[in-house]
């Protein structure tokens, strides 16, 4: 009866057929226990009961079914630890327990007496402990699947297994970063029939053994990722020409790519990221005609990209970044019409021009080719990209015209063109792209007016900093209104000059006055609203929107201040009204300093001021308060760190909704220390002070501390203070500590905080953490070896056979989370990285995670 819609309790007047021989209910939607009158009819050789949600433990009453030879109990509920009876049953030939909660280990003894064991699999359970050294004894062994389980211990001789198609031990503990853990690979020769050999993330050290090269003529994959291997990459590898998938990204291999790589003519799958590889390109790797997917990114490979590339004419994904790769993009590249996920050449030193031929890449999905040294005009044929999402050319030396057959991308929906030498105006027709969320062409040399529908009419979507000669665009942008002669397109040279010297005159005197009222009003705040935004509001106002400010609609508080939610009859919305509490030492500086940072910084990240309030309250008190927009998710904090009393499991976040939060807040800081004229430090970043709105898009919020940097050719530099420093336990840099010097490394040690507290669901200032064993320490003792134990127990789902490649990707995404957050919270403020090269890593991490 699989694959129904059947539900309820299995009955217990089922162990009345005493002559059932199989019963097979998998897939359907049965909960409760098994029912205990099954273990009643010994005449049961076939019971499979996977993919529904049973519970309770397995009785054992199971070694009662004698003739037992298939038992298949995957995905579901299923907890306690395996009976003992179990291992007594030598018929049994097939089991299956995978993704359920089963605990406790294997009894080394366990496969004495399973004589007929064909296939086993119990992936993704919380079994820990050494694999059984009887293991050896099941020679009719087929299949070995105990990926994501808590396995230690060193892989003991598996060569009796003769038979053996399918080693799995990928996610689990094994191995010791020693010279002798991959020593059983030596052992495996034996095994002739060898299809899949999955050893990803453990703690294997040590060279890979030449015996590599030895296994199964059947062999199609090897995955050794996220290990600990060193060495070179042995030439004997190369032995296994039936290979499809090669896995060995995030190692430390050493050494060049072997030229015999190119025996490899069935690869279609090719990873070697993150490693400590070097040299040039084999030309040979163009006879892998096969390939669908390669990644050598991370690496310290240089010279010219071979055109033997060319031959790659099945590839849909290619990321080359991160290298040192030199010389002109080959023109082959651009014959890979098959390229549709993605073709990173980013980060690299290429020159030359971007050919015309990139037109033919119709299917692209996704071309970054940032930061190299690549010069000339951007083709006109690019608009032919029709299916481009994600097109990324920043910080080249590409000059001309931006060409208006962008314009032609349709689903473009994040385009950078920023630090380049593009000249001219910005394409009206680009007004037209409706999906396009995020433009970026700050710091060119553009001129002309700002258009004003589309993407440009939010202007927290689009940073054009840099760029001295536009103007209009919406009242947000804060440029100059374009003179008649601008829009009108004229040449007359001195009416242009003319009114641009009235510009001139007009905004000087408006200086003026905004100076002098400055003076005058010394703890007021020059914050002025916009068409878009609400005028001014009363105390009055506020008072009616929050029922007099009552407790019931209080949201949060803090150093300076409660915010509470109201509601504006007049413009009939919700909004979040933050009261200064004035009474508290340097609340007036606190709210002239959140004026100030908000004051000219939009972004779709920042949570949005709608006015503010300068008044005297009912009782003749000062009052000043901030109107923001209302966030209904809250804060993230809520979302990390649920009340006792929150017992509902919607406030949970996936690993998707933290990355897209990460990638967010990432933005948000990138454009305050990048984005804005005068760069901004927040100071003081951590999950309260970032908020979620109805589609779990985060804003950062609470300037309270904020700093505007100077800036000196260009140059942002710290800013020194004589008052102290406050910022947050936990989330303020420790230099803060020692001085009172702010910067931008600063957001950047908060922020990596924040990623480190986003995978691994603990707080910094937890008790567990006490001088040098703070959060950061305690995250990069477990990175390589232990990270399972240390991650929030609800970001990785239990793995199925149709979900592995999916799961596989998940828990990358969740390394590279790491490494990010690790990179940005080491204690010298030199050494972290920049929140530019943090959001273009992040982005690649949440395409790679995405792209399916």
């Amino acid at each position: 009866m699989s694959s129904n819609n059947l539900y309820g309790r299995i009955p217990m007047e089922i162990g009345t057929l005493k002559k059932l021989e199989k019963l097979s209910l998998n897939k359907n939607n049965y909960s409760g226990e098994i029912p205990s009158s099954i273990w009643n009819i010994s005449s049961l050789s076939i019971l499979s009961m996977g993919y529904n949600y049973l519970e309770g433990k397995i009785p054992e009453e199971i070694g009662k079914l004698k003739s037992l030879s298939g038992f298949a109990i995957g995905a579901n509920k299923l907890s306690g630890e395996l009976p003992s009876s179990l291992y007594n049953l030598s018929s049994l030939a097939i089991f299956f327990a995978a993704e359920n909660q089963f605990h406790g280990s294997l009894p080394s003894d366990m496969f004495s007496n399973l004589i007929s064991l064909q296939e086993i699999g119990i992936g993704g359970n919380q079994i820990s402990g050494p694999i059984p050294t009887s293991i050896s004894n099941a020679s009719s062994l087929q299949l070995f699947d105990i990926g994501y389980c808590s396995f230690v211990g060193k892989v003991s001789n598996l060569g009796n297994l003769k038979d053996l198609y399918w080693l799995n031990l990928n996610y689990n503990h094994l191995g010791s970063n020693s010279a002798l853990d991959l020593d059983f690979i030596t052992s495996l020769v034996n095994c002739t029939e060898l299809e899949s050999l999955v050893l990803s993330s453990n703690n294997f050290g040590g060279v890979l053994p030449n015996s590599i090269g030895n296994l199964s003529a059947q062999l199609t994959e090897i995955s050794l990722d996220f290990n600990q291997i060193h060495g070179t990459i042995p030439e004997t590898i190369c032995n296994n020409t039936n290979l499809i998938d090669l896995d060995l990204e995030y190692n430390h291999f050493t050494g060049f790519i072997p030229n015999s790589f190119g025996k490899f003519q069935k690869m279609q799958l090719l990873g070697l990221s993150a490693n400590n590889l070097m040299g040039e390109i084999p030309i040979s790797l163009g006879n892998l005609t096969q390939l669908v997917e390669i990644s050598i990114s991370k690496n310290m490979f240089y010279g010219k990209i071979p055109p033997s590339i060319g031959n790659w004419q099945n590839l849909l994904y290619l990321d080359f970044s991160g290298n040192n790769f030199s010389g002109a993009i080959p023109v082959e590249v651009f014959s890979l019409s098959s390229l549709s996920t993605n073709l990173n050449l980013s980060h690299n030193s290429l020159n030359g021009t971007l050919p015309v031929e990139v037109g033919a890449l119709g299917n692209l999905g996704t071309l970054d080719i940032s930061n190299n040294s690549l010069s000339g005009q951007i083709p006109m044929t690019i608009g032919k990209c029709t299916r481009m999402e994600y097109l990324d050319l920043h910080g080249n030396s590409f000059s001309g015209m931006i060409p208006s057959s962008i314009a032609s991308l349709k689903g473009l929906s994040h385009l950078d063109l920023s630090r380049n030498n593009l000249s001219g105006s910005i394409p009206t027709d680009m007004q037209r792209l409706s999906f396009l969320t995020y433009l970026n062409v700050s710091f060119n040399m553009l001129e002309g007016k700002v258009p004003l529908e589309g993407v440009f009419k939010d202007a927290t979507a689009i940073s054009i900093v840099g760029n001295n000669k536009l103007c209009g665009g919406v009242l947000q942008l804060h440029l100059a209104p374009c003179p008649a002669n601008v829009m009108a397109r004229s040449n007359h040279h001195n009416l242009k000059l003319g009114i641009i010297v009235i510009c001139v005159v007009v905004c000087l005197i408006l200086l003026s006055i905004v100076v002098f009222l400055s003076k005058k009003k010394k703890r007021t705040s020059s914050l002025t609203a916009s068409t878009n935004q609400l005028s001014m509001v009363s105390y009055q106002i506020l008072h009616h929107s929050t029922q007099g400010f009552s407790t019931s609609n209080l949201i949060g508080s803090g150093s300076f201040g409660s915010v509470y939610k109201g509601f504006l009859e007049s413009e009939h919305k919700f909004v979040a009204i933050k009261v200064i509490n004035l009474q508290m030492s340097g609340a007036h500086k606190s709210f002239i300093a959140e004026c100030n940072a908000l004051k000219f910084i939009r972004h779709r990240n920042l949570v949005k001021i709608l006015t503010c309030c300068s008044s005297i309250d009912y009782s003749g008190q000062e009052f000043k308060a901030l109107v923001f927009e209302y966030m209904p998710n809250g804060s993230l904090e809520k979302w990390l760190h649920p009340s006792a009393e929150i017992t509902d499991r919607l406030y949970t976040l996936d690993l998707t909704q933290r990355l897209n939060i990460v990638v967010d807040v990432a933005s948000a800081l990138h454009y305050l220390h990048y984005g804005c004229e005068q760069p901004v430090v927040h100071c003081d970043l951590k999950p309260e002070n970032v908020l979620l709105d109805d589609d779990m898009v985060a804003h950062v919020t609470d300037f309270g501390l904020a700093r505007l940097l100077s800036v000196t050719n260009g140059d942002p530099h710290n800013q020194s203070s004589t008052t102290v420093f406050k910022g947050t336990i936990g989330y303020a840099p420790p230099e803060y500590g020692m001085s009172c010097e702010v910067s931008m490394q600063g957001d950047v040690y908060s922020f990596g905080i924040l990623v480190l507290e986003m995978v691994t669901g603990r707080r910094p200032m937890e008790e567990m953490f006490k001088d040098d064993n703070n959060l950061h320490n305690y995250v990069k003792m477990a990175y390589s070896h232990n990270l399972l134990e240390i991650m929030d127990s609800t970001l990785l789902p239990k793995q199925t056979g149709k979900e592995e490649k999916y799961t596989k990707k998940l828990t990358m995404c969740v390394f590279s989370l790491i490494r990010i957050g690790l990179a940005c919270s080491v204690e010298s403020p030199n050494e972290r990285m920049n929140m530019a090269d943090v959001t273009r890593e992040l982005n690649l991490t949440k395409d790679v995670f995405l792209q399916d």
